[in-house]
């Protein structure tokens, strides 16, 4: 990545990490392996890709 476009620094850390934690709480798939992990990649891949376009986009698919 350049260095013009490369951001470091700790606001840009929290930013990171907040999305990280909301995933994992709205998303019990990524937090744990026992009661509502997903049995196969591709359904994993659904839920989470649903997920994103309803959180970040608005989009009801």
């Amino acid at each position: 990545m350049e260095p013009a476009l490369h951001e470091v620094g700790k606001y840009n850390t929290q930013k990171i990490e907040r999305k990280h934690l909301t995933l994992r709480t709205r998303i019990k798939r990524l937090a744990r392996k026992t009661i509502c992990f997903s049995k196969s990649i591709v359904m994993h891949d659904i839920v989470l890709g649903l997920f994103i376009n309803r959180f970040e986009f608005g989009c009801l698919i």
